[in-house]
């Protein structure tokens, strides 16, 4: 047993008891009850013990016999991008390109005339329709277009490192054939030289320009009233996956002060920890005082982080690479930021006390993130900088992360969802040495951070930590180089006491220990002992936040 000194004077607000309590406490891994008051844990321990901390007026949960655990982390995600995924179109799960057009086709209805719509989540390897035209295995922008020539559509690539869109849209932003490539983006064409409509990386920005320039045009309250409406989707969908702790990988400083507020007005029912994301050349402009932002709202939102990127995505060709494509000839990737930007980014983090977070998936993207790493970790104490995703990594970089003591913020479910095509553009011999090198990594003492990059994928944390732990994709019969593969126990820390360790927040968050916040998920069934099968299967009966009880299945 666990418990405070003096802990017969303790009088609790609420006994979480009967319950098959994972603690994470190595000292003592098991419970069966958890004492609550004010928020945090008062005590931990087995059987009966906490009839000493009950009093008149303390509230009595019986866990039923149910498998706890401390509150799960989503150790990278896009917050406000998962609460637009829950009210704008989703196409994670569709593999046929007419299912996606027919989903546009049944929100043109209801639009209104001019307005623009939006969805997320298709990927040009899973649309399995046989006639498909194509560029690149892209699909053309025809056939959405003719669905409207006055409603402007753009549909976001899963990955969010590309857009579709219709012909309304790249006529608003003056797309034609002389446009030019921006730096560290492409337009891609047909043999003509026309747009097919998809926009990789940079060039992205010239079609969401216009779209910015349509909401900027909205009445600011409006604006912030579906601000509003799409964080308080973001934190039910949240709530109901068990998640307690949610790390967003980029927000503006308007978004951030936004979150701030809210969480100081009591009114953020899930723990927010963002990274700040701004180009170098507003972040160099912008007023820098009030950072880093440390527990707002009673340890209810951070900002303590700043995000940059060197590169895209793997299947969007815009992951940087040492060497070429296997499945394109000549070709390494895109280096989306300018080396010296991100530079510029990792002094202002070391002179502000913050982390630095790299986007890097391509080796090259990573090489290069670890050499700024080296570069200014003497300059500073314990910086556990973090490279987002490292992805793809060259051999001899793996022993790197622990040397600089880097995170390795990685996402174990984009292992399954990017294995049918990994090997395609990489070859077998990168793809088996260096790609989702988990447990290259954790051997050497790197410590990840595991997350699911929604609503890239799902948000489901029973089936990344499932794709963790076997690797498995398809019809689940084959597994992607299953040696790289992670322990339970391994999976579980990667989404509670790593994630806290990656956010400095370890003291608090992580773990089920006196002391700290009294943040914990419920879940139908022992993600130690069920059989391997049933892991994705799993779903939250409670999460609890500071003691108090956020979302309960019905």
């Amino acid at each position: 047993m666990l418990s405070s000194c003096g802990a017969d004077q303790i009088e609790a607000d609420v006994i979480f008891y009967n319950g098959q309590i994972m603690t994470m406490n190595e000292e003592a891994m098991q419970a069966n009850y958890i004492a609550v008051r004010d928020g945090l844990i008062v005590s931990v321990g087995e059987e009966d013990e906490w009839e000493r901390f009950r009093a008149n007026d303390t509230r009595l949960i019986d866990l039923k016999n149910a498998f706890a655990m401390p509150g799960l982390i989503e150790g990278h995600g896009h917050f406000h991008g998962v609460g637009e995924s829950v009210l704008k179109l989703n196409f994670l799960q569709d593999t046929s390109w007419t299912d996606i057009l027919n989903k546009v086709k049944d929100r043109l209805q209801s639009a209104e005339e001019g307005e623009w719509i939006l969805g997320r989540g298709w990927h040009q390897e899973k649309l399995m329709d046989i006639d498909l035209k194509n560029v690149g295995g892209y699909p053309l922008h025809d056939e959405l277009s003719a669905l409207s020539q006055e409603n402007p559509i753009i549909l976001t690539h899963a990955s969010g490192h590309a857009i579709l869109a219709n012909e309304k849209a790249m006529r608003l932003s003056g797309v034609s054939v002389e446009t030019p490539d921006p730096d560290g983006g492409h337009i891609v064409r047909d043999q003509n030289g026309a747009a097919i409509g998809v926009f990789e990386e940079r060039a992205m920005k010239i079609v969401r320009a216009v779209h910015q320039e349509y909401l900027e045009g909205l009445d600011e309250n409006e604006r912030y009233e579906e601000w509003l409406k799409t964080t308080e989707a973001a934190v039910q969908h949240s709530l109901a996956y068990g998640i307690t702790s949610f790390q967003d990988a980029g927000s503006t400083d308007v978004y951030v002060n936004n979150y701030t507020k809210l969480a100081e007005d009591g009114k953020l029912d899930i723990r927010l920890w963002a990274m700040l994301r701004q180009p170098w050349a507003e972040l160099r402009d912008l007023d820098m005082s009030s950072y880093p932002i440390i527990d707002a709202g009673e340890k209810y939102f951070t900002c303590r982080a700043i995000k940059s990127e060197l590169d895209g995505a793997l299947g969007s060709y815009g992951a940087w690479l040492l060497d070429d494509y296997s499945d394109k000839d000549g070709f390494h990737g895109q280096n989306t930021t300018k080396v010296e930007d991100v530079k510029n980014i990792a002094e202002l983090c070391l002179d502000r006390n913050m982390q630095l977070c790299v986007h890097a998936i391509g080796d090259r993207a990573n090489q290069i993130t670890l050499d700024i790493f080296e570069a200014v970790a003497q300059k500073g104490n314990e910086l556990r900088w973090r490279i987002e995703h490292a992805q793809h990594l060259a051999p001899e970089d793996v022993g790197r992360f622990s040397k600089l003591n880097a995170i390795a913020s990685m996402q174990g479910v984009h292992c399954t969802s990017d294995a049918p095509f990994v090997v395609k553009r990489l070859g077998v011999q990168r793809a088996k040495l260096g790609a989702y090198a988990w447990r290259s990594l954790l051997d050497t003492g790197v410590k990840i951070a595991n997350g699911t990059d929604a609503p890239v994928e799902s948000l489901n944390p029973y089936e990344n930590i499932y794709a963790s732990v076997t690797r498995k994709y398809g019809n689940g019969e084959e597994a992607f180089f299953p040696e790289q593969k992670m322990t339970r126990l391994e999976a579980l820390k990667s989404y509670t006491i790593d994630n806290a360790f990656a956010a400095f927040e370890e003291q608090d968050k992580g773990s089920l220990e006196i002391g700290k916040l009294a943040d914990m998920t419920v879940v139908d069934r022992d993600l130690l002992r069920c059989a391997e099968d049933e892991l994705p299967l799993a779903r939250a009966l409670m999460t609890i936040v500071g003691g108090e009880i956020k979302y309960e299945a019905q």
